[in-house]
């Protein structure tokens, strides 16, 4: 409701709390898990906005109360996504961890983080910019939805691109975003 205490660390998130515009009032949220959901337990937040794949990994999945659809909060490029890395055997691919660690590749996943990170490469952000993408796969087509907002949440530019090539598909949503005007909202938040 109007005047609520949302809490976040993330820019991204309070930016697309702030363009919801429902009289929200979105504050800095730090510490590790424990001590967020024990800051909401106290009283200082009315709610707090967390990656659900976090608290299910914690166990602590109880203690979501609501999962935000994805066109309404973006989530971040690789979200949930985990990845393994090994050394390499004599300075190639071939040594027996990267063959275990090859196994366990999750290639929907893979092709989607692949589509998200190039949009993001595209765009020039980092992890500390209000950018939003979620890749997902029907087959072979690659579906991407992407956001880039101000931090005052006062201009959010977003697109979607369907097309079979993640790196293709990225940097061309990417693109497009910057020339709709995503270009000034960066300059602006790296000038901060």
């Amino acid at each position: 409701k109007k005047g609520s205490r949302i809490g976040t660390s993330s820019l991204r998130r309070a930016s697309q709390l702030h363009a919801l515009d429902r009289g929200l009032v979105i504050e800095t949220l730090r510490g590790n898990v424990d001590t967020r959901l024990r800051k909401l337990d106290e009283g200082q937040y009315d709610a707090i906005v967390l990656a659900a794949a976090g608290l299910r990994r914690l166990g602590w999945q109880d203690r979501i109360r609501e999962l935000i659809p994805v066109e309404i909060m973006c989530p971040s490029v690789g979200q949930g996504a985990l990845a393994i890395q090994t050394r390499a055997h004599d300075g190639k691919a071939g040594g027996a961890a990267w063959e275990l660690a090859r196994k366990l590749d999750h290639t929907p996943a893979r092709i989607a983080v692949e589509a998200e990170r190039a949009l993001l490469a595209t765009l020039g952000g980092g992890c500390q910019v209000p950018v939003g993408a979620h890749a997902t796969l029907d087959g072979k087509m690659i579906d991407l939805r992407a956001i880039v907002a101000s931090p005052d949440g006062s201009r959010v530019i977003g697109g979607d691109l369907t097309g079979t090539d993640p790196a293709q598909v990225g940097a061309q949503l990417g693109r497009t975003l910057l020339d709709r005007g995503a270009r000034e909202i960066l300059d602006k938040v790296y000038a901060q």
